[in-house]
């Protein structure tokens, strides 16, 4: 019975089973083909008992395995690998079904491929997960067949798989490099202009081009016959807050992800670079209540506190208290700090109704408000309206557009930075304002 777990037939069987039914309706018409019919019904037969036979001969005929990482990384394409080897002594076709988690709901893993004798294949995926938790593999399922390929022997492997899905850390990986290396502008992040320089110096360094030549210290040319600069560093052990806000506003989806996730992925990714710039990067997320609470650091350890408390994090459906906010900040953070709020305010109402507790944060911290365009309000107004409901969707459309803009003079108008961004584009507008607040020595 367990041998006949494994068994299914194949498409070809069921094409030559099709074909061999039609000759038996055709061979009551015509007798003098009957027996050549019933030949053909006994060789498919006997063909099939090879193709069990050649197939079951190994017990283990084939390996898989499925190659993942330790974790997947949330908002982005994590690449997974499927090893197969043939122990057959001959060359096989397989079929793959890799039941992926239900989160996904993909349908389409299935792979073909031809694998020669003692040899191996590697087949290589790729899955974006949009939600932070726990997802749960099935089985990898293998389907063997031979060159007669009437039947389709079955093996499973790698059964109950867990991986959790975390902020987006390979996003976090690739601009830390860039930090490193003094590139974040070449990364899509734009080139601010410096105004003047902070006071502390780090280096003499040869010239490179794009320097300015402001910085050339001509003594230590003359000595070296070779254009030598000063190199300075921006001032550093600044505390950098995260500030994110969990309430209803931050439900709303977005290719897949909600704001929340998307808030979660540019704080790591910005508490990161601040870290590597020798910055201390806190984290503060908020709803009705106060959630977490990390004081600024830049331990080594800091990173990984900071992604095991995004992990945890989920949306809350009530309104958010900005008021604890705000005695949390005024009791916690005594030293001035750059404070970067996520949130999603779409109206001026909602604005005002907080905006006694942003200006009391911004008096003693640099206060950045981040929120959201909504992008499928941009589609309806670049869209061509052809009817009265099209053109009335449309002017509504505008109006919440031109609030968003009001927004952000209205914050700017008490001595509020604003960021107004669209969600895919939310880490590289947050660190272009790290950057800009930096050089121009706000922080």
């Amino acid at each position: 019975m367990i041998l006949f777990k494994h068994v299914f037939f194949a498409a070809r069987f069921f094409i030559s089973f099709t074909v061999i039914v039609l000759l038996f309706v055709l061979a009551y018409f015509f007798p003098l083909g009957y027996n050549l019919v019933v030949l053909a019904f006994w060789l498919l037969v006997l063909l099939c008992c090879v193709d069990v036979v050649l197939l079951f001969r190994n017990k283990n005929g084939v390996r898989g395995v499925r190659d993942t990482p330790e974790k997947l990384s949330n908002g982005d394409d994590n690449t997974l690998y499927l090893y197969l080897e043939n122990r057959y002594p001959f060359a096989i076709k397989v079929a793959v079904i890799d039941e992926i988690p239900f989160q996904f709901q993909r349908r389409d893993v299935l792979f073909e491929a031809h694998i020669a004798t003692d040899a191996t294949k590697i087949i290589t995926y790729k899955l974006r997960p949009t939600k932070r938790g726990v997802y749960h593999f099935g089985a990898l399922q293998v389907f063997v067949g031979t060159a007669i390929g009437l039947v389709q022997r079955r093996y499973c492997f790698e059964q109950g798989q867990t991986l959790p899905v975390y902020p987006s850390f390979i996003q976090m990986r690739q601009y830390e490099l860039l930090a490193i290396s003094n590139r974040l502008q070449n990364y899509g992040i734009k080139k601010i202009r410096r105004i003047g320089h902070s006071m502390e110096f780090e280096q003499i360094r040869n010239y490179v081009a794009g320097d300015d030549y402001r910085t050339i210290n001509w003594k230590a040319t003359a000595r070296n016959r070779d254009i030598m600069v000063n190199q300075f560093q921006d001032e550093k052990s600044q505390a950098i807050y995260s500030i994110i806000d969990k309430g209803r506003v931050m439900k709303m989806p977005f290719e897949a992800m909600s704001l929340l996730d998307y808030a979660i992925n540019a704080s790591l990714v910005i508490a990161n670079i601040a870290i590597k710039k020798g910055d201390k990067a806190g984290l503060i997320t908020f709803s009705h209540k106060i959630g977490s609470a990390l004081l600024a650091s830049k331990r080594g350890s800091q990173i990984r506190h900071i992604q095991e408390v995004l992990y945890k994090e989920e949306t809350q459906f009530l309104e958010t208290d900005y008021e604890k906010l705000y005695t949390l900040v005024h009791r916690k953070i005594k030293q001035r700090s750059l404070l970067l709020l996520f949130t999603n305010f779409e109206t001026l109402s909602a604005l005002y109704r907080q905006m006694p507790y942003l200006r009391k944060m911004a008096k003693n911290h640099l206060l950045v408000v981040v929120f959201f365009v909504n992008t499928e309000l941009l589609f309806l107004v670049d869209k061509k309206a052809s009817t009265v409901e099209e053109v009335y969707q449309k002017t509504i459309a505008e109006k919440f557009i031109f609030e968003k803009k009001q927004i952000v003079n209205a914050l700017q108008k008490h001595g509020i930075q604003a960021i107004l961004t669209p969600p895919k584009q939310l880490t590289v507008n947050t660190i272009n304002k790290y950057l800009e607040l930096k050089s121009r020595g706000l922080i």
